[in-house]
């Protein structure tokens, strides 16, 4: 079995990141950016764009490359891509079943059940570094 590529972006507003609650594996009740799976002769961006527009309906622009990580799940491997938008349009809804519900979360103050993937994107952001080896 092949690595997986995956995108998670982060979407600040007013200091808050948007998060979903994961409905599904990996990480079910976890809380999540939004993202997905990078599809066959897409580019980054244009997944990022797509899986914010899918999950939540906003319109995200201004993408900044900002996090990389190596995660091994039970049954899966994935290498996950982090970008901050800085711009998107709209609010954010329901759009899949994958997630339950999307929130604001203070950056300051996050939930401790954060997807691993998210988590490591957003303390990536936080302490201004793009990978950490190792981790």
């Amino acid at each position: 079995m092949r690595p997986i590529v995956g995108i998670g972006v982060l979407l600040i507003k007013d200091g808050k990141v948007l998060l979903g609650k994961r409905n599904k594996e990996p990480g079910k009740n976890t809380w999540s950016l939004p993202g997905g799976k990078l599809e066959f002769g897409e580019t980054f961006e244009a997944c990022a764009k797509r899986e914010v527009k899918e999950e939540t309906g906003l319109d995200i622009d201004d993408l900044e490359f900002i996090s990389l990580s190596n995660d091994r799940f039970e049954n899966q491997h994935c290498v996950t891509l982090g970008f901050k938008a800085g711009k998107f349009f709209g609010e954010p809804a329901n759009r899949e079943e994958e997630i339950k519900d999307w929130k604001w979360f203070d950056l300051n103050n996050l939930p401790n059940n954060l997807f691993l993937p998210s988590r490591k994107i957003i303390e990536n952001y936080l302490s201004n570094r793009i990978y950490e080896v190792g981790k």
